[in-house]
């Protein structure tokens, strides 16, 4: 993993990067569109050490990625303000991984029905009482949205991880007061 400009906010336990790209919810995927950037928030998941996502196989960011597969995908969760009495050093909890690397489209039905069925483990658990079938798949892999639906894989060439973790007891609640003049 790359280092971080910020030493002190840098993150290297891998478990606790694992448990985060696991349960954070949205993630953005950051493409070069030419010369301009261009990012698509989207669900996603973590699984054997690769980042998945799916979606309409046209549109602007399937052509953006055909053209230039290099991405950055980026998850990040904010936790609230971290109060301090000297204004400049109030501050933010968070955590944040970037994950950098090529797109791929994935064409093995199998991998594809995986990735899906982990999808549905992370959005709805408990919802589907049977897994997702292959058949399923490839329909949906093939009509969905008047178009084929699909579904990416990340190899993370490199990533990084920044936390500013929670400290309870500066955490900002509303109606909260310093009560000091500066």
């Amino acid at each position: 993993m790359d280092s971080v400009r910020y030493k002190i906010r840098e993150c290297q336990d891998q478990e606790k990067i694992e448990s985060f790209l696991h349960r954070a919810r949205i993630g953005y995927l950051g493409l070069v569109d030419g010369k301009l950037p261009y990012v698509v928030p989207l669900n996603y998941v973590w699984t054997e050490g690769k980042l998945y996502f799916h979606g309409a196989g046209d549109g602007r960011r399937n052509q953006v990625m055909s053209d230039n597969p290099e991405v950055c995908f980026t998850v990040c969760e904010e936790y609230g303000t971290i109060t301090d009495p000297v204004p400049a050093k109030t501050d933010t909890a968070y955590m944040s991984v970037m994950i950098f690397g090529q797109a791929e489209p994935i064409a093995d039905l199998d991998e594809a029905t995986y990735v899906l069925q982990e999808m549905i483990n992370k959005y709805v658990p408990g919802y589907y009482d049977r897994a997702l079938p292959k058949q399923h798949v490839e329909r949906y892999r093939s009509a969905v949205f008047g178009g084929p639906v699909q579904v990416c894989r990340v190899i993370p060439r490199h990533m990084t991880a920044k936390e500013s973790p929670v400290e309870a007891e500066k955490m900002y609640r509303t109606g909260m007061n310093a009560g000091r003049i500066i």
